[in-house]
């Protein structure tokens, strides 16, 4: 055959592949203001920067399959994200609903494979149906299928990890998520399993979609998803805006920033923003705002595990990760779900080189039966260990109350490279409230209680603390922003490069 002739059949073949599922459905998707798989990589990368592979690939189930599954419902292939390399597979739910064959199965098996040996992040952006039928079907299609992906869905694999969630996202779009360091969902969306349908045959009621795998379901109850938007577009940007927190894989530093204008300015404010009276609350999450380079704040499973704060980042144009206790909700008393989230967000800092600053203003943890039936002793542990197990560099600055366990946990003792204290901290096994009606048996309201309640309070002050070089330092407030930044520039580790021992590497993503 001519070269011509060759050459032209090459771009029919491409040509067919990019057309996806058609133009009546790409004609439907807009719409109903859904972007395409075409626009939702465009809106994610570096213009000009894909590197398409697998573009001919279709289902090699059947040759009317392959037909009607050009790319195999799946676009994969490397790009750069702000000039940095990444891998990428976005799902092309216009193509058999972008359902999971053997074909694109290899395909997103290679992506993530050449990201694991090569140090690259990686980026699945879903929307599909689940495993493809009559594909998966009888024992050729789990032979073809299941158990051949040898990619570990761990830390092991040593490069950061983002998904999203859009529209409907079942099957694999809920194991990419569920796998990932970062995931993001947009409202309106679906995560689950399996579909409505296929849950209702499967226990004989009908399903809501809502109840079954909603947004309001994953941001308060579950806790899988970081991170939730309106728009595909707001969706891609914040995938961008988590990966410019992450180096490209754990054998370097975080990317360092400029340091925005307006950062460090008026400190004083902290003094406005907490109370005076040990007994009432304030919202933390000022306060982070207030220390941190302006603008560089970044929280992650913001409505679950509401007493916690977990945050990106940067301090001085570095990299940090934020944990702090927030009285405004629970009194800043830590459930078994802000546990759940504090663990996870530090084995993701652990894991990649970045150091942990702990803001500490708690009463404890939350205790009852409730708490029992969530299995909180086990999470409580799950969060001494990881505490214990993290080996970047960690600052813990008590705020306010620091009782019980609690105190542990959040990194104080010698869970910690420098502790310092704010001069209103207040340290002790239990509030002094409980500790005076255990001690002195006298409650709130009979004779002789506050006299009680007062000679206790004398020994929650933080001088003590400093008089045994338990606390390295106590500081004013103001002072925390210029403390963090000097601090955490003594224990950068030169020793390693300022790589840490990654002793959770082997931790799941989703506990």
């Amino acid at each position: 055959m001519p070269h011509e002739a060759i050459l032209a059949e090459l771009d029919r073949r491409r040509e067919a592949a990019r057309a996806m599922g058609g133009e009546d459905k790409l004609t439907r998707r807009r719409e109903n203001g859904q972007l395409n798989a075409e626009e939702r990589l465009a809106a994610l990368i570096d213009k000009d920067s894909f590197y398409e592979t697998g573009l001919l690939g279709r289902s090699n189930f059947s040759a009317k399959t392959a037909e009607k599954s050009p790319r195999d419902g799946k676009i994969t292939g490397f790009a750069r994200i702000d000039g940095r390399d990444v891998g990428v597979v976005v799902n092309d739910f216009t193509t058999m609903g972008a359902s999971t064959g053997g074909t694109n199965s290899k395909k997103m098996g290679y992506i993530r494979k050449t990201c694991t040996e090569k140090g690259l992040p990686f980026v699945h952006v879903g929307e599909s149906t689940g495993a493809r039928l009559p594909d998966a079907m009888g024992s050729r299609g789990m032979g073809t299928m299941l158990g051949n992906d040898t990619t570990q869905f761990r830390r092991m694999r040593d490069t950061p990890w983002a998904a999203a969630a859009l529209d409907t996202s079942f099957g694999s779009s809920a194991w990419m998520c569920c796998c990932s360091d970062f995931a993001v969902m947009k409202k309106g969306s679906i995560m689950s399993v399996s579909s409505p349908r296929l849950v209702s045959m499967a226990i004989g009621e009908k399903v809501d979609m809502e109840e079954l795998g909603g947004w309001r379901l994953h941001a308060e109850q579950t806790g899988l998803i970081d991170h939730f938007v309106d728009t595909d577009a707001e969706a891609m940007e914040v995938i961008r805006q988590f990966l410019s927190y992450m180096p490209s894989h754990n054998g370097e530093l975080p990317p360092t920033a400029a340091v925005t204008e307006g950062s460090g300015q008026d400190q004083e404010r902290i003094l406005d923003i907490l109370p005076e009276a040990r007994t009432r609350v304030y919202n933390m999450k000022k306060i982070i705002e207030v220390i941190f380079d302006a603008g560089s704040v970044f929280e992650m499973k913001a409505r679950f595990g509401k007493s916690a704060v977990v945050a990106l980042a940067r301090l001085d144009g570095k990299v940090v990760g934020v944990i702090a206790n927030n009285p405004q909700v629970g009194g800043g008393a830590l459930s078994a779900e802000a546990c759940r989230k504090i663990v996870d967000f530090t084995v993701l800092c652990d894991s990649f080189n970045i150091p942990i600053v702990r803001l500490m203003d708690t009463p404890g943890f939350v205790v009852g039966t409730d708490a029992e039936r969530r299995g909180a002793p086990g999470h409580i542990m799950n969060f001494m260990n990881a505490t214990c197990l993290t080996t970047v560099p960690q600052v813990t600055v008590i705020c306010r109350k620091a009782y019980g366990r609690a105190y542990v946990a959040m990194g104080g003792g010698a869970h910690n490279d420098t502790m310092i204290a704010w001069p209103m901290a207040e340290i002790s096994f239990m509030d002094p409230v409980f500790a005076t009606s255990i001690v002195h048996n006298r409650r709130p309201g009979d004779e002789g209680f506050e006299e009680a309640l007062a000679e206790i309070q004398k020994d929650l002050e933080v001088w003590d603390m400093a008089t045994i070089f338990s606390a390295h330092d106590v500081i004013k407030p103001q002072e925390t922003r210029a403390s963090l930044i000097r601090i955490l520039d003594i224990h950068r580790q030169r020793r390693s490069g300022g790589i840490g021992q990654h002793l959770m590497r082997t931790w799941p993503t989703s506990q």
